[in-house]
């Protein structure tokens, strides 16, 4: 009997957008993570947009760089007041939203973000203290109700995502924060996935980067098939 041709995973049948965000304290390996599952995809044909938050096209770019510094100048230093941070962050996510993720969704690619509304209530909600009400209600008004349709948490203790990006020689104005804010972002982040079950996997970010992409990996691919 002839076996039939070998499929070219170029041509897989592209499936509606699909999207996934990547979430975690400074350090957790998000980043690296939300690459290297977009390399995979595409060896398996899929069509794959990498963005981030704050980011993802020219002027949320342009935000982003004023979100991650404080301003400072001789004689001065200005702080970014919370309701400051949170306006950046949703400036930014509106124009994402509109120039880049719901147009790859809608040619049907798989969007993978790293950060999205959940860092906005970890960080500005349960870091800073805003009104986690007010904050939703905001998210909803720029977002439209976009919601990621599957959410990886990595989750490990703060002194050991802080010291790996102390390692990395990189810092911004987020990582200088008090470990006590950091420790209110993650356990924000642990109890958004309580109640998020549906859609956030919480992930032991203390693994190695290999044995998190492979999880990452397969959950994925279950949640497309």
């Amino acid at each position: 009997m002839q076996s039939s041709p070998k499929k070219d995973p170029r041509h897989r049948p592209q499936k509606p957008g699909f999207f996934i965000t990547f979430e975690g304290i400074e350090g957790c390996g998000k980043t690296t993570q939300c690459h290297r599952l977009a390399i995979g995809l595409r060896k398996e044909g899929f069509q794959v947009v990498e963005t981030r938050e704050p980011g993802g096209t020219f002027f949320a770019e342009r935000i982003r760089s004023l979100f991650l510094k404080n301003a400072k100048g001789k004689g001065m230093s200005e702080s970014l007041t919370p309701q400051c941070e949170t306006a950046l962050v949703l400036a930014s996510r509106s124009q994402h939203i509109t120039h880049t993720i719901v147009p790859a969704l809608f040619e049907g690619h798989i969007v993978l973000c790293d950060r999205f509304s959940d860092s906005t209530l970890a960080y500005q909600g349960y870091g800073r203290g805003l009104d986690l009400h007010t904050l939703l209600a905001f998210n909803q008004f720029v977002t439209g109700g976009l919601t990621p349709a599957l959410t990886f948490l990595f989750d490990l203790p703060v002194q050991q995502g802080l010291a790996r990006r102390k390692g990395s020689g990189t810092s911004n104005r987020l990582d200088r924060e008090r470990r006590a804010f950091h420790e209110r972002v993650r356990q924000g982040f642990l109890h958004l996935a309580g109640i998020n079950s549906d859609r956030m996997i919480v992930l032991n970010g203390r693994q190695s980067p290999e044995i998190i992409a492979s999880q990452v990996a397969h959950q994925t691919l279950m949640m497309l098939q």
